[in-house]
């Protein structure tokens, strides 16, 4: 949805020019355009490279991650963060949407998205999160949380309901002020794990602390992740789910995450 606001904004603001935007993209209309070598004489092959400066020169600001290739001749992938837009060589088109194959019915955005959604949970650097232990925790789950967040709250009462589970918080304070106010006071307390409960299963207010925190850090390392809400929940096996869950679903992935370890 972020992209697709940002997207519609550079369309309303004119951003996409006129076909002849990018001299060096400007091919005959004519002309078939393939990227897999076997085009007719004449046809112009046109690099990753190429269709990335041509995206950025039409949509400027948008802030483009990586071009690719994808299986459809001729059809490139725009990789903005996690989101996902499709062009042809000369951006002259742009679709949003899921890439079918149909052979397969196999959704290849959302597989896609998935790969690049992936994180390295031991990279993880779980010393800036505040960790809470259920049973003998031996699944494991990270969150990025902000207190101020009605969902994480929601998230808390669904984890009442879970055993053998160890839950490291890494606090993410992105809605107000006040989130980042908060976020010290609970990483500050003598006993956070216990502070954090209180207040995101209780609605008890931590009192008031001071020290150094990782909020920082966090912040850095929920944008390297692309985290853009909370709560942004990795499993042990790299995956990871945007938003609260039902219990039903959580202890799904819960055992998927113990049977790849």
């Amino acid at each position: 949805m972020f992209l697709r606001n940002r997207f519609r904004n550079a369309l309303a603001a004119g951003l996409l020019g006129c076909l002849a935007a990018v001299p060096a993209l400007s091919a005959a209309q004519d002309k078939v355009l393939s990227t897999t070598g076997n085009d007719p004489a004449g046809a112009q092959v046109y690099s990753t490279e190429q269709v990335k400066q041509g995206f950025e020169e039409r949509f400027p600001g948008l802030g483009v991650t990586e071009v690719s290739n994808t299986p459809f001749s001729g059809l490139f992938e725009i990789r903005i963060g996690t989101d996902l837009l499709y062009t042809d060589a000369e951006v002259n088109y742009v679709l949003q949407g899921s890439l079918i194959d149909a052979k397969s019915r196999r959704d290849l955005t959302a597989q896609r998205i998935a790969a690049l959604s992936q994180v390295d949970f031991d990279s993880l650097p779980l010393h800036d999160a505040i960790k809470q232990v259920k049973g003998d925790g031996s699944r494991k789950i990270a969150v990025f949380e902000d207190p101020n967040c009605g969902y994480c709250k929601l998230l808390h009462q669904t984890l009442e309901k879970v055993d053998d589970v160890t839950v490291y918080t890494f606090l993410y304070p992105i809605l107000s002020q006040d989130s980042h106010v908060r976020s010290r006071n609970i990483w500050c307390a003598e006993d956070s794990a216990t502070v954090w409960k209180d207040w995101m299963v209780r609605g008890q207010q931590p009192e008031a602390a001071d020290c150094e925190t990782p909020i920082e850090q966090n912040l850095a390392l929920g944008r390297s992740l692309m985290v853009t809400g909370t709560p942004a929940i990795f499993f042990a096996d790299g995956t990871r789910v945007n938003g609260a869950i039902p219990v039903e679903v959580l202890e799904e992935k819960l055992a998927q995450a113990s049977a790849q370890q």
